[in-house]
């Protein structure tokens, strides 16, 4: 027994005995705790402790405790695997010291993956090379060289693909742009959907355009979403030269601030170029609002132009402009305003048709109007605005009058817009103002009509739980 521990085995065979499982206890211990908080460091020592401290110990029992040859076979072989085990958590260790808690937009959260994971195959080959040659004396100058031989020939055949490679990892790297961004590149317009080794996928609204990396690393693009902030929708338009320039900006900034999209509390903005041309621009979100507000600026400024009488592109042709027209309408609202045979040429030489495209605001909140609104045909939503949103407390149809606090020189509280293609009948105040005074029936019905929205838009507001007393206008 003397020899035993004189020649150090023993030693060697109580310390594996007794350390092995308290190291193995301890890293358990730890382990569970790292993993509770989400350390990403939990990672490295369930290699310690599942792979590297059992190979550490076996290596020690065979070349240490038993002292087998050096050149043993198996001695060799556990040698190679212990080696490699401990290649491997030297590299995932950096790779968590380094890389797991990256702050956003350092060095390090934007190098991609794909160069880490190269760096590491890297350094493994190179620890391995080192490894056998160690441990097996094995010559690896000539894998070495006939490697590099071999890479340059392949790197010279595969130049055009390995180059679109390269540029998307560049890409990756620098990261000018991420997903969700909005890029204007190459002649294509739209989001990035995908961002990979060889491409970028950019979806344009009529399909995903895939654009090679080489050719975004080799010319200029715009990101879109950068900076960060208010994106201008830009639309240009033209009116004749006869219609006032002033008139026609302030309508067109007019059509542009009612639009839903547009950023609240920003206002749009539109140049004079001459010639009857105007550029408008409409703050947005982001660029992916810009085609369904440009679409909605032009489809509701085609309405406005017409109700104003301005000649948009050249064409100030109104539909509804059509007297015959105008007294069918009159005798289809008639029973609403109690109108008798002698009222119908009067009504007809003060009164006009106006037509609201879908989702227009007809009547906005926090005006006194100057006319009385009658529907004809469509139908208009009534809404009461609470912190910026919009909601719903009814609707006015074919006969129903919209506008009631003109009459009563009151402002109105809420939001009246067209929910389809809307035509009314636009009758000035001073005209309803006469009806009244010879029908006394139609002032009543008009006073109980507002009352009644008034009811009907408290009682919704009630079920919604805001406590807050609103008039509602229609």
């Amino acid at each position: 027994m003397a020899d035993a521990f004189q020649d150090g085995w023993a030693w060697w065979v109580i310390g594996i005995a007794i350390g092995v499982p308290v190291v193995l206890v301890v890293l358990t211990e730890l382990i569970g705790g790292f993993a509770r908080r989400g350390n990403p460091i939990a990672g490295p020592l369930k290699l310690l402790r599942n792979w590297v401290i059992p190979f550490g110990a076996l290596f020690a029992l065979l070349g240490f405790a038993m002292q087998s040859p050096a050149d043993q076979v198996w001695v060799r072989v556990v040698a190679t695997v212990f080696g490699f085990l401990v290649i491997l958590l030297v590299l995932s260790s950096f790779n968590v010291a380094l890389f797991a808690n990256a702050e956003p937009g350092s060095w390090r959260d934007r190098i991609p993956t794909i160069f880490v994971e190269i760096a590491r195959l890297a350094l493994v080959v190179i620890g391995l090379a080192l490894l056998f040659s160690w441990v097996w004396e094995a010559d690896v100058g000539g894998l070495i060289t006939a490697l590099g031989v071999t890479s340059i020939v392949i790197g010279l055949a595969l130049q055009n693909a390995v180059g679109g490679v390269i540029s998307g990892l560049l890409l990756l790297f620098e990261q000018p742009f991420k997903i969700g961004d909005w890029l204007d590149a190459a002649g294509v317009r739209g989001r990035v959907v995908e961002v990979n080794w060889r491409a970028v996928h950019i979806d344009t609204g009529s399909g995903i355009q895939i654009v090679p990396n080489s050719s975004l690393s080799g010319a200029s693009f715009t990101n879109l979403s950068e900076p960060e902030g208010p994106y201008s929708a830009t639309a240009d338009v033209t009116f004749s030269t006869d219609d006032p320039p002033h008139e026609v900006m302030s309508l067109l900034i007019d059509v542009a601030d009612a639009l839903p999209v547009r950023i609240p509390g920003e206002r749009a903005g539109v140049t004079y170029g001459g010639g009857g041309a105007y550029h408008v621009s409409i703050p947005l979100p982001g660029p992916a609002d810009a085609g369904l507000a440009r679409s909605m600026y032009l489809s509701w400024l085609w309405y406005a132009a017409r109700r104003r009488g301005f000649a948009l592109d050249g064409d100030s042709t109104d539909p509804v402009a059509d007297p015959q027209l105008l007294r069918t309408a009159i005798a289809k609202i008639a029973p609403t305003l109690h109108l008798r045979e002698d009222d119908m040429e009067p009504l007809a030489a003060t009164a006009r048709l106006a037509r609201y495209g879908v989702g227009e605001v007809v009547l906005p909140s926090g005006v006194i109007p100057e006319d009385v609104l009658v529907v004809v045909s469509g139908r208009a939503a009534l809404a009461v605005e609470v912190d910026g949103a919009r909601i719903d407390v009814g609707s006015a149809g074919p006969g129903e009058i919209v506008g009631h606090t003109a009459l009563t020189r009151e402002r109105s509280q809420a939001v009246t817009t067209a929910s389809e293609i809307l035509t009314v009948l636009v009758v000035p105040r001073e005209t309803i103002d006469g009806l009244i005074l010879s029908r006394p029936r139609l002032a009543a019905e008009i006073g109980e009509s507002l009352e009644l929205k008034r009811r009907l838009a408290a009682d919704r507001m009630a079920e919604l739980g805001i406590s807050r007393r609103l008039i509602a206008d229609r």
